[in-house]
């Protein structure tokens, strides 16, 4: 993998193709930015996931909000409030799902054990359905919409629950895959057009793929220890992107905290549309 751009994030996320645009996204959350290879956006607050709208409105996730940002403009207008009552959280991980919802989690400023949540926005609507997680991540749609994957990076399980055809929760979640005896430590997460998962591995340098049956298929190694969300993009959906992170290395290297892509040997799903309201 190599760098696609001069950035160093101290904590990259969100990786995204925006299907409609042509263009890939990132986020470097405590740095408060939104990158592109075009142009570079300052937040005032923390934003770390994005799903798109149009090709020029895109929904974001930050500290306190789920905004409608508009991508030539920098103009934001919020849609519902993110746990906007309580300063010690900030969005994570994210992303839409195939019926038109926006899954985000929502997790302690600082990792605080069980602070954090995921919810989903559908057409106005905002529920919470999971809470006492810790570091919520991997949120991803098998290919068919019919089931979404999840995790809670301290317990290593990556959990799968079945959708129904609202893309509401049917039923507990399960786990699909434990990486407790591997000691790999599961981030953010995409499913490819074959529903094989690929999940970026913190301190472990790399993407891994995993099949439907949840078997180890290969791994993508990556130039820099803490990966953190990949995403499928480019006009054939071939190639892979991962951000990385400077945030916990002690001594960081050139390449900490870069955003990386390759030629991929799987190519992905086009990113959902998120449906912010009915009509």
């Amino acid at each position: 993998m190599t760098p696609i751009s001069g950035h160093r994030c101290d904590l990259g996320e969100g990786a995204f193709w925006h299907p409609a645009r042509g263009a890939f996204f990132w986020f470097d959350i405590t740095g408060r930015k939104l990158h592109s290879l075009a142009r570079s956006r300052d937040f005032e607050e923390m934003p770390s996931a994005m799903g798109w709208v149009s090709a020029d409105e895109v929904v974001i996730a930050t500290e306190t909000r789920l905004a409608l940002f508009h991508l030539d403009r920098g103009t934001a207008r919020t849609l519902c409030a993110l746990e906007a009552e309580n300063p010690a959280t900030r969005s994570n991980d994210g992303r839409a799902d195939p019926q038109g919802g926006f899954w985000i989690g929502m997790m302690g400023k600082q990792a605080q054990k069980g602070a954090g949540s995921i919810w989903r926005y559908h057409r106005g609507e905002l529920r919470r359905l999971y809470a006492g997680l810790s570091i919520p991540n991997a949120i991803s749609f098998a290919p068919d919409g019919q089931s979404a994957c999840f995790t809670d990076t301290v317990t290593r399980k990556i959990m799968r629950v079945a959708l129904d055809a609202e893309g509401w929760p049917r039923g507990a979640a399960e786990c699909w895959l434990d990486l407790n005896e591997a000691e790999l430590n599961p981030d953010g997460a995409v499913f490819d057009a074959h529903g094989s998962l690929w999940v970026a591995q913190w301190g472990a340098g790399r993407v891994a793929a995993y099949g439907p049956d949840g078997q180890f298929l290969h791994a993508v190694d990556v130039p820099a220890p803490h990966t953190s969300c990949p995403a499928f993009g480019g006009p054939d959906l071939a190639t892979l992107y991962c951000t990385t992170a400077r945030e916990g290395r002690q001594n960081p290297t050139p390449r900490d905290g870069a955003c990386f892509a390759t030629p991929a040997p799987a190519r992905g799903i086009a990113e959902h549309r998120v449906i912010v309201h009915d009509g």
